[in-house]
């Protein structure tokens, strides 16, 4: 459920033993704790969330579904974690989306689960940019954590009424039910890619044969089945062999854990026709993997009083199964990978003239920043912190330098020979000084600007770098130049790098949207080459400048945006990095360094250790590590 770090500021209040409501904590006390082992007074949980019999509210369809949870102050202000994914056509659905947070035993944590009905127009629009206020509410319900976990099988069923607000009696209608399943995270980096395909499926259409799927739960305390993932559903095929899910252990809990996999029948409607069922853990799937034999599946019948397992000829077969190590952030930075910070600034002479107080470039005199100012300083103040040496190369583009040509990539520096400069500070110095020594001019190209953040991103890959690059692009308008730019991406999405765009004033941006594949769909360029992976965020200044940030403590600045609370900085997070393996393959490795650290039980691990080959000779080689989620939980991606 994206970014669910809201609740840390409670734990780290509770090891301080401070107020949860307040930000401050003991970093000494907390320090001195994780010196001896302690990781801290809270626990990750992971709820999973159910509902049934809920409101139809769709005259020609069932409802489509979608949950919203929420963290309740003690003032009664509510603050959202998170959003499901939306289930089509279904009055009992059963979410995929987690949501994870951090217990306390100490502090209680009002929870609020609000689940909304979400219009078909919008149905293709990511969840957390919708508008609650234009779906239609279907219930809510109240309860504690600490309600959910002192359960015997950490499981609540709780009734969905009406909001609060708008209750005028004491008679709630009951407005259908949500089940809330919650369950202790075990820390794991191991994760399992499988393909499945099946054989001899039964016929459930009668014109045509099955739309199969398959859905993969795990079994815990109780017999309740949790779903984790899904496969995508493959039309008319009685013999369907499925595209790769990924389980990390950590959903899973252990291989020997019980898996239930199930096969079932697509129907718009929503009532899927199951086709057959299997009960395996991991280690049976790598088995049969192994062994390229298939498992039959079964259908659970009763005759009278009786219940037994009826015996299919469809059979499951595993096709692939491959155990990686997915590698943190933290495990890259260990390794000595860094991020580095790159920014080009729009100067073309639609943002106005910089002398007068409505133009997006006036410097104000009482020193209040201005949109320009404003990003350079909450972006670049997050990412200072991984990179070494702090010198951020820092361009501009769509203006005429003094006695020469317009330019669409000039230093910001005003030197002919090098493009860095000194820290965010001098990346605001040198934009101030270009305001003065440039004429802004046009037309609104990024390709040049682009062409030369991937220049340095390639020189880092040919020189074998541990270097990750950020590039944010501030511009008040849109694009002459697409083509030029899509041609432009597309080259650089096989490098190590990243493209935060933000549109300053009051444009309209949509155009610029088509940059960020956020639907799925790849940039292509104009030779017909695809995009290896979406490189871009795109976002509008407007919609993230809601909040206010103390800019002058780039610490802070850091903390909220490791913590999700800022909104730019979420926008940030979301930029995209390869997910799987695949996704990068051939585009960047890593080596991490060699070396040694002792975790916080005293016993040795080993973090991607590179070897002296003149020590070790042939015995061990270098080992190499694919950026498989390299930016997790900072620089986040679909």
């Amino acid at each position: 459920m994206g970014n669910c770090c809201s609740d840390d500021g409670g734990g780290r209040s509770a090891v301080g033993g401070t107020s949860a409501s307040q930000h401050d904590h003991n970093d000494a006390l907390e320090s001195f704790l994780k010196s001896r082992g302690y990781r801290g007074l809270f626990v990750q949980i992971e709820l999973s969330l159910f509902a049934s019999n809920l409101r139809d509210r769709d005259v020609l369809s069932k409802s489509d579904p979608m949950a919203v949870v929420y963290k309740k102050s003690k003032d009664g202000t509510l603050e959202e974690l998170g959003r499901t994914e939306v289930v089509l056509n279904s009055l009992n659905p059963k979410w995929f989306t987690k949501l994870i947070i951090n217990y306390q035993f100490e502090v209680v944590q009002t929870l609020v689960f609000r689940v909304y009905d979400v219009d078909t127009q919008f149905q293709n629009v990511d969840v957390k940019m919708l508008k609650l206020d234009e779906q239609q509410f279907l219930g809510e319900a109240t309860c504690s954590l600490s309600e959910i976990i002192s359960k015997s099988d950490r499981s609540l069923t709780l009734v969905l009424v009406h909001r609060e607000e708008s209750i005028k009696s004491t008679r709630s209608q009951n407005l259908g039910e949500l089940t809330v399943y919650a369950e202790e995270l075990s820390s794991s980096k191991t994760a399992v890619e499988i393909v499945f395909s099946c054989s001899d499926l039964e016929y459930k259409d009668l014109f045509s044969r099955s739309d199969p799927f398959l859905v993969i739960s795990k079994i815990v305390e109780g017999g309740i089945c949790i779903p984790i993932c899904k496969t995508e559903v493959i039309k008319n095929d009685l013999n369907p062999k499925w595209k790769s899910v990924f389980l990390n252990i950590q959903q899973v809990g252990s291989k020997d854990n019980p898996l239930t996999i199930e096969c079932f029948n697509f129907n718009s409607n929503g009532k899927h026709d199951l086709i057959g069922k299997i009960q395996k853990s991991l280690a049976d799937l790598e088995k049969l993997y192994s062994s390229g034999q298939g498992e039959n599946f079964f259908l659970p019948t009763a005759v009278g009083n009786n219940h037994h397992n009826k015996v299919l000829k469809s059979q499951l077969f595993v096709d692939c199964f491959s155990e990686t190590v997915q590698h943190t952030f933290l495990d890259y930075l260990a390794g000595g990978c860094e991020l580095n910070f790159m920014v080009a600034i729009d100067f073309t002479a639609s943002n106005g003239n910089p002398r007068l107080p409505d133009s997006l470039h006036y410097i104000d005199p009482s020193g209040r920043p201005n949109a320009y100012q404003r990003a350079i300083l909450e972006v670049g103040e997050v990412l200072q912190f991984y990179d070494s040496d702090k010198r951020f190369p820092a361009w501009g583009f769509g203006a005429r330098p003094i006695d020469g040509p317009v330019s669409h990539c000039f230093n910001l520096n005003g030197s002919s020979n090098y493009c860095e400069v000194e820290g965010i500070q001098g990346i605001m110095m040198a934009y101030t000084s270009a305001l003065f020594n440039v004429s802004l001019a046009g037309p609104t190209l990024f390709g040049p600007v682009i062409s030369s953040a991937a220049q340095i991103a390639s020189q880092s890959l040919v020189n074998g770098w541990q270097k990750y690059y950020v590039l944010l692009i501030i511009t008040d308008g849109v694009i002459t130049d697409l083509q030029e730019t899509k041609d432009a991406l597309v080259k650089a999405s096989d490098l190590p790098l990243s493209i935060f765009i933000l549109g300053v004033g009051g444009a309209d941006f949509k155009e610029m949207e088509v940059l960020d594949a956020d639907k799925g769909e790849r940039l292509e360029s104009s030779n017909g080459r695809v995009a290896s992976r979406d490189i871009v965020q795109f976002v509008p200044f407007r919609d993230v400048q809601e909040f206010h940030l103390d800019l002058l403590v780039s610490n802070k600045a850091c903390n909220r945006f490791m913590k999700g609370g800022s909104p730019l900085a979420k926008s940030l997070g979301s930029l995209r990095c390869p997910r799987q393996e695949k996704d990068f393959k051939e585009a960047f490795e890593v080596n991490l360094r060699t070396g040694y650290y002792q975790n916080q039980m005293g016993e040795e691990s080993m973090i991607g250790k590179k070897e002296d080959d003149d020590c070790l000779g042939n015995e061990k080689r270098r080992e190499k590590d694919e950026v498989k989620g390299f930016l997790e939980g900072l620089v986040r991606y679909k």
